[in-house]
């Protein structure tokens, strides 16, 4: 790939008289991909390349391409910019030292490279400053059949005194193009994940967030940058970076007077000075990074793949079908309501019942939003028997059973509150400023994260048919301040808060690792891969109409996989917009991810029961390959047409499942029709429509039999035309 080399390198590149030195090549490598950097001892590393992986690394080791006036040491991209030299730049690392100085200068200090096992290989370049016993390592894992490199750097202070860190980017990555196209997702509750495109001009574009908790609610920390015009899903190239770490973060978009986009991610440095003691080590969140050379859609299946064997709990296991009681019941309920709603559940086939919200608290009894949170017993009024009865009774309808937490929150109106004032966030003598009836625990307090551990271990412990947590987490920081950390170590909050909260999920998946935990916060609100790696599926919003859920999860299946992505089939009218849908509509959108549903299910009746019946005994024949498989897009919602389709195929290209939702009205002059994608063009392939009702077939061919080829390069048409009409096709090998 020529073509890549020279767009990417002219900006970092170097003439044979700038180094009087052979230059050491470093490589991180994938199956498919290269990062190339080039050093000599007590020089700057340079960031060379990154993309298709590159067969001729020892061209870096005496010259490069001299494409431009600037081309010598001082203009070559860094691997890690700190503030000082002639940096002009916004930098990956600032440090005031304790002499006040306000400069860093970076140079190498040596490399190495280890196997972490057959499929990740790790590789750690080690920098220094010139005059100061401050030492950096750029830490790279590049996990090989799955095409990501994550990237952190940890910083040792070797000074005798402390120093301030101010800016500590996870990841620095310089390209260089005629044009850039940037896509990030933003949206608020019952909104989240939507995505915008945007062309890149010169001067910096920033991404942040600065909620701590719920902190992808309104912005994401995921990325995709295109070079040369807008992301395309099978061709052209995208680069792409998604920061595991679930507090505030910040994306900069630098576009330089040199045309270089300079990127930076990381924690955001929003009053977060960070006072470093010496032979102390501060280390960043990952930066998860990928690329393609055809389009976002590889981006994606590189992601999921990935994510499943690495950022998920039990990736590699079969996600049941849930009955949550919040949208059935929401806090009124009392045992007979909700065994009954079990009892419905297993007729119609559904695999697990979850208790939402409302189950806990006596003093405070949590009838409502404003009361209960931190008082973790069972409300003796609505559930006199106890969990254990609900479980039991579960389980002897054949259903697993699950419940909800909200440990890291709690209500004024609680016994906890008036017995741990001092565990809330608060800043000084203001007032406690309430969100949701509620305030916020102090988790960079450890007798907090040890509440918090105990909490689900109680919970947990009320039976052993407990088998999922629902952990939710209903409002952000606000009045930022700690009564556990010292006056001069408050700015030390936002990295305590996060590294306790992990701190806590370490401590629950040592000792539950085979209980099932969904990740929800009002919502989509901690959608990052830091907490995903501990949960086993997520919440994507609260909700559940599904036409704004088809716009929320295909921003969110851009990163993350459809086996977590909770989706769940509610009532007409929905609750959240008021819209009435049908029901097909509704589980032809629910079954794109981990189907589940959020009703009363004795409202459902007449042909709706058979259907939703059938629908769920659909849904368990084809989610191997939905859970499993690999996501093609084909119509993205944001296209003006008003359709939207997608598919996912088997490893072994023997089944897939196509979905095509029509969204709005088209007269009878249009018609929808899809070329099919990652099939084998020498399989032949039968098309079974499946979730059929009253007797209205989509897809109307005579010939059921099809070449790959030709479903891949023809396609296939399907009769939607008017709004809210779908179609699920199943495609398997003849």
């Amino acid at each position: 790939m020529r073509r890549i080399v020279i767009s990417v390198l002219f900006f970092c590149t170097i003439t044979a008289g700038v180094f009087s030195q052979t230059r050491e090549v470093i490589e991180v490598e994938t199956n498919d991909l290269s990062m190339i950097f080039s050093a000599s001892r007590n020089e700057s590393v340079v960031f060379h390349y990154w993309g298709n992986k590159f067969s001729k690394s020892s061209a870096f080791k005496n010259n490069g391409f001299r494409e431009h006036p600037d081309a010598n040491q001082d203009a070559a991209s860094q691997l890690y910019p700190a503030y000082g030299g002639k940096l002009f730049l916004n930098p990956a690392l600032r440090i005031t030292h304790n002499d006040g100085v306000l400069t860093t200068e970076l140079v190498y200090a040596g490399s190495e490279k280890k196997s972490l096992d057959a499929n990740r290989v790790e590789t750690i370049i080690r920098l220094k400053d010139k005059l100061y016993p401050i030492f950096v390592d750029v830490h790279f894992v590049a996990y090989q059949k799955e095409n990501i490199i994550c990237q952190s750097v940890t910083v040792l202070n070797e000074e005798k005194k402390s120093i301030s860190i101010e800016n500590f980017a996870s990841s620095y990555i310089p390209l260089h193009a005629q044009s850039y196209y940037l896509t990030h997702f933003h949206g608020t509750w019952a909104a989240e994940m939507q995505m915008k495109e945007e062309k890149l001009t010169p001067g910096i574009k920033v991404i942040e967030s600065k909620k701590e908790v719920r902190t992808t609610q309104s912005e994401s920390p995921s990325f995709l940058l295109a070079l040369n015009g807008p992301a395309q899903e099978n061709t052209g190239e995208v680069y792409a970076g998604s920061l595991a770490w679930s507090g505030n973060f910040a994306l900069s978009f630098e576009f330089d007077e040199r045309g270089v986009l300079n990127i930076l991610g990381g924690m955001n440095p929003f009053a977060s000075t960070y006072h470093l003691q010496p032979k102390q080590k501060l280390q960043t969140p990952e930066m998860v990074l990928t690329y393609s050379s055809n389009g976002k859609g590889q981006i994606s299946r590189n992601f999921h793949d990935w994510s499943r064997k690495y950022a998920l709990q039990h990736g590699d296991k079969i996600r049941p079908i849930i009955l949550n009681s919040w949208e059935g019941a929401y806090f009124n309920f009392d045992e007979k309501i909700l065994t009954d709603m079990m009892d419905n559940a297993a007729n119609f086939g559904i695999e697990m019942f979850v208790l939402d919200d409302g189950w806990f608290g006596n003093k405070y009894p949590r009838n409502g939003d404003n009361a209960g949170l931190g008082d973790w017993q069972v409300n003796q009024k609505k559930l006199p028997h106890g969990i254990g009865y609900l479980a039991d009774h579960a389980v002897s309808k054949g259903l697993k059973f699950g419940i909800w937490i909200e440990p890291e929150m709690v209500n004024p109106e609680s016994e906890l509150a008036r017995k741990h004032p001092e565990w809330v966030v608060k800043s000084g003598k203001r007032d406690i400023l309430p969100i949701r009836n509620q305030w916020l625990l102090d988790l960079s307090n450890p007798q907090v994260q040890d509440f918090v551990f105990n909490t689900f271990d109680q919970v947990v412990s009320m039976s052993p048919n407990i088998s999922y947590i629902k952990w939710d987490a209903n409002r952000h920081v606000d009045n930022v301040g700690s009564e556990y950390l010292s006056k001069e170590n408050q700015t030390h909050f936002w990295y305590d808060y996060v590294k306790g909260l992990y701190s806590v999920y370490d401590r629950i998946r040592a000792k539950y690792p085979d209980i099932e935990i969904q990740l929800c916060s009002s919502g989509g609100g901690r959608l990052d891969f830091g907490a995903l790696k501990y949960h086993d599926e997520f919440w994507p919003s609260d909700n559940t109409n599904p036409l704004n859920r088809i716009f929320i999860q295909y921003g969110s299946n851009t990163f993350f996989p459809a086996i977590a992505t909770a989706a769940h089939v509610s009532t007409s009218p929905n609750h959240q917009t008021g819209m009435m849908l049908p029901l097909k509509f509704r589980f032809d959108v629910a079954m794109s991810g981990r189907l589940g549903m959020e009703l009363q299910p004795k409202d459902i009746v007449g042909d709706d029961y058979e259907f939703a019946r059938n629908a769920i005994k659909d849904y368990k024949h084809i989610r191997p390959i939905v859970q499993f498989g690999d996501l093609y897009r084909i119509i993205s919602p944001y296209d003006e047409n008003g359709w939207s389709s997608l598919m996912y195929v088997s490893k072994d290209k023997k089944q897939a499942v196509y979905f095509a939702y029509s969204l709005k009205y088209h007269d009878r002059t249009t018609f929808f029709e899809n070329k099919l994608n990652g099939l084998d063009p020498n399989k032949n392939y039968k098309i079974t429509e499946l979730n059929i009702k009253s007797g209205h077939h989509a897809f109307n061919e005579d010939v059921k039999i099809f070449n790959g080829d030709y479903l891949m390069k023809v396609g296939i048409g399907v009769n939607l035309g008017n709004p809210f009409e779908s179609a699920v096709l199943l495609v398997e090998e003849d």
